[in-house]
């Protein structure tokens, strides 16, 4: 086994990545991506990394699953409550990246946050499976807990107050996000690490395409 990572070395073959190919609108663009990252039948291709910044200037990232892309932005659902929450609440900006390895590609946001709807919060809750409402109960999300029993004790005390079956109701600190990017950045690799990066910003309304240097 190689220990030493500055000799690890991967050449990408994709094909370029071309403006014309591409849709006027990123998200549409982002949409595609991501239906072809399920085409491919990639490991949770819905996963992202959200990073955020709270009113210190402490910077922080983790991996969420992304529920909703559309004209709008793209979604998550998490506490509010939680690091994440209590920074967003704090500094309503985000960066999201995709990085799907094996198509050797990535795609990278920034933007404003806003909370949903509490209807799209309660719709989305509802249809989650029965353990994940339990769960969502039963964690509050970045608190210390003392041991793993006390969590799987408030576990099962709430699946035995909320049989299967029954209506669970949804926390009130338990939501979702939406981002709503000012940037898109698709990456593409490409041979000699000389990658295609077309960046979409916001002007006047609509969106101007830069190709960045890798």
């Amino acid at each position: 086994m190689n220990t030493d990572p500055s000799s690890l070395r991967r050449d990408y073959k994709n094909e370029p990545l071309r403006r014309a190919d591409m849709a006027a609108d990123p998200l549409i663009e982002l949409e595609l991506w991501f239906l072809e990252a399920q085409t491919a039948k990639l490991l949770e291709p819905n996963a992202l990394i959200l990073g955020t910044v709270d009113a210190a200037g402490e910077v922080s990232t983790r991996t969420v699953l992304m529920k909703g892309i559309d004209a709008r932005g793209v979604t998550f659902f998490t506490n509010y409550e939680s690091e994440k929450g209590r920074a967003l609440a704090e500094h309503p900006q985000a960066s999201m990246t995709f990085l799907w390895l094996d198509l050797e590609r990535q795609v990278h946001l920034r933007g404003t946050v806003e909370k949903v709807t509490e209807e799209e919060s309660d719709l989305y809750f509802a249809a989650r499976p029965y353990g994940s409402q339990i769960g969502a109960l039963a964690s509050l999300q970045s608190s210390v807990v003392e041991t793993r029993e006390v969590l799987e004790e408030r576990y099962d005390e709430l699946r035995a107050q909320y049989p299967e079956g029954s209506v669970i109701p949804r926390p009130e600190c338990w939501g979702g996000y939406r981002l709503m990017p000012d940037t898109v950045e698709f990456w593409q690799g490409r041979r000699s690490r000389m990658h295609d990066r077309l960046r979409y910003r916001r002007d006047d309304g609509g969106w101007v395409v830069d190709r960045l240097c890798p």
